[in-house]
């Protein structure tokens, strides 16, 4: 049965705040089995995610007490102990002492009263209805020093001008339409027109934790030296099998934890910023301070959706900042909930994009930064075992992905280099083009 045709498992995305309670998880009647995704919190702060799957249509809350414990019950008796309370084995909590703080939210705090002004910069495209969702995500944020930034990239219609028009009534949310189309003309559009020291890039199809810009705040006021933050983006929800798919391929499961990780010069022997690509997170929950993304140029518009290598400007500006000296935060608890493409025809695209964004990005660096050229010639090797050989350690990570989904993955890596000349040279025509407008 190929992919297209096969009844899709039902997927389970749960939030479970120990200081409420643990509840108990069911599969959607009619299914019997399902996976599930748990995202333990203590007193809002994230503390992991747990990989479970249901067999008998439910999962009581007491053994779901037993799997968290199982599993996080070293750093939960740290954090018991920090709140000061007695540690039994049971969940949840009995609450915090009245006028005490847990050290590990003092950070947040500080953020809060400390942070810089932060721009989230969401580019979007024709999907009005998404946007909406992203908007109420960012207007319902704790941190006070946010703006809000919508860039409308060459829109067919007016319906994300009128959307947005209505909201600023009653929000602090501004409007800037970018004619060129592709993401990374819409992501140097709000660079160009916001002020902040900060400015975070959000998708159109994702909502922001509640506590996500105070997160990313944290980082930069934790960590002086960032130049960028980084944070998680966790799954909205897995109701079908190709979103089950691209969480395997692109989500949680690539080595991205939640423990605080530092980036920076000093790390480069351990991870390089080339390959494999260190677990720093994407482009969908980034941000720069202002003078680290404009000292290295801003975001290449040859690259990205709207252009024909689909993919790759994120981790180009990422590795950027990494080969330039800069330092990079990894912060897990600053989180994204992400909507994954639900159809397999999407999943399609995304995987072809993926491989191509990524062999254009190499391109990229070759062009813009040549003297990378020796350090990739050395990775050469690991990168294509990795990439087309089982025993490599990206597929074996992948062990009953679509075989189909691969191939075109594989397909766009051939092509992205290729292809990034003549968007290069297209990206200049359409900056000469409007300069001389």
């Amino acid at each position: 049965m190929s992919p297209r045709e096969s009844t899709p498992p039902v997927g389970i995305v749960v939030e479970c705040e120990l200081s409420v309670e643990v509840p108990m998880v069911a599969a959607p009647a009619p299914a019997t089995t399902a996976l599930v995704l748990v995202l333990v919190r203590l007193f809002g702060e994230p503390i992991g995610m747990l990989n479970l799957r249901l067999s008998d249509g439910c999962l009581p809350a007491a053994e779901l007490a037993d799997e968290i414990a199982a599993k996080f019950g070293s750093e939960l008796r740290e954090r018991f102990a920090d709140c000061a309370i007695a540690w039994t084995g049971s969940l949840p909590t009995n609450g915090l002492e009245p006028g005490r703080t847990p050290s590990f939210i003092q950070g947040r705090d500080r953020a809060l009263a400390e942070g810089p002004e932060i721009t989230a910069v969401l580019c979007t495209r024709d999907r009005p209805d998404d946007l909406a969702l992203a908007l109420d995500g960012l207007h319902a944020q704790e941190y006070p020093r946010l703006r809000t930034l919508v860039v409308d990239n060459a829109p067919s219609d007016d319906r994300t001008r009128r959307l947005v028009r209505e909201l600023a009534r009653t929000r602090d949310v501004d409007y800037v339409t970018e004619p060129r189309p592709g993401l990374s003309w819409a992501r140097n559009k709000g660079l160009a027109i916001a002020s902040s020291e900060v400015l975070a890039w959000v998708d159109d199809d994702e909502i922001c934790d509640r506590w996500w810009a105070t997160e990313v705040a944290r980082a930069f006021v934790e960590v002086p030296r960032a130049g960028a933050v980084t944070g998680i983006v966790v799954p909205a929800e897995l109701q079908t099998e190709p979103q089950v798919w691209f969480e395997q391929y692109s989500g949680m499961g690539r080595g991205r934890g939640f423990s605080r990780a530092v980036f920076s010069p000093a790390t480069a022997r351990q991870h390089s910023p080339l390959y494999p690509l260190p677990p720093y997170g994407a482009g969908a929950n980034m941000a720069f301070r202002r003078d680290a993304i404009e000292r290295i140029g801003g975001f290449d518009c040859a690259l990205g959706t709207g252009t024909s290598t689909l993919a790759g400007e994120d981790t180009a500006a990422l590795s950027a900042l990494l080969l330039d000296g800069g330092t990079l935060v990894y912060q897990p608890t600053a989180i994204v909930h992400h909507r994954h493409r639900r159809d397999y025809e999407a999943l399609e695209r995304v995987m072809l994009g993926y491989g191509r964004g990524l062999s254009a990005y190499y391109a990229s660096m070759v062009v813009r930064r040549p003297g990378c050229l020796p350090e990739l010639v050395r990775l050469a090797g690991r990168a294509l075992r990795d990439q087309f050989f089982r025993d490599g350690q990206r597929l074996r990570e992948l062990e009953g992905f679509p075989a189909e989904l691969l191939r075109l993955n594989r397909k766009g890596l051939l092509q992205g280099a290729f292809m990034y000349p003549g968007a290069m040279l297209r990206a200049r025509r359409l900056a000469a083009t409007a300069a001389g407008s």
